[in-house]
């Protein structure tokens, strides 16, 4: 029997496979810019058709993921205000499985705990209008949107002059819920807690 790959390697593959068709080793030739041929022999279609060789690798390896029932969870850590927390996230790059979702669903609790308990004295955004705008919000509303989402991600943007912690919300597919790729069936919502006097950044 052949070896399945672990989630890391399938990440390593993709990151490599990046590099190699940002490096223009990979093109996707039949790739073409708006469909007319007379507009298109005016474009330089090159980063198109890297994009699209990576997209169709990408593609290959999601379906691999599903035949091969290889997880996109990662394990992630992150530290604020003195407390640290480890929790699974999926890669960027992968797609999630039904339990996936099921691991996402069991850590929504500890997560939204731990940002509630760093994020008690800081201003609150939503996100609105595609992360163009943020809207100031209270705790309540947090809560209210906790109620009817699935999952939970977390990131954070530090220097020394600045922290802003951001909460995912979602529900659905995690590849999906960014960017309003799967909505209605997959979303996010984004809360942004900076210090007072601040605004989000991320």
């Amino acid at each position: 029997m052949s070896q399945v790959y672990t989630t890391q390697e399938l990440i390593q593959i993709l990151t490599e496979e990046r590099r190699a068709c940002l490096r223009g080793e990979r093109l996707k030739l039949e790739v073409t810019v708006s469909g007319n041929p007379v507009i298109d022999q005016f474009i330089k279609a090159e980063g198109l058709q890297k994009f699209n060789a990576y997209q169709d690798f990408k593609a290959a390896i999601h379906q691999y993921q599903r035949e091969h029932q290889v997880s996109g969870i990662v394990r992630q850590t992150i530290t604020v205000k003195g407390q640290t927390l480890n929790y699974p996230a999926v890669d960027s790059q992968l797609i999630t499985l039904p339990n996936d979702l099921k691991i996402l669903k069991d850590a929504k609790n500890s997560i939204l705990n731990f940002w509630y308990e760093v994020t008690g004295d800081m201003d609150l955004y939503l996100s609105i209008n595609n992360s163009k705008q943020y809207q100031p919000i209270q705790l309540i509303d947090v809560e209210r949107i906790a109620t009817r989402t699935e999952w939970c991600g977390l990131w954070k943007w530090e220097n020394s002059h600045f922290l802003e912690i951001i909460l995912q919300l979602g529900w659905g597919k995690a590849e999906l819920a960014a960017y309003k790729r799967g909505f209605p069936e997959s979303g996010s919502e984004y809360i942004h807690a900076v210090n007072p006097g601040n605004t989000p950044i991320g």
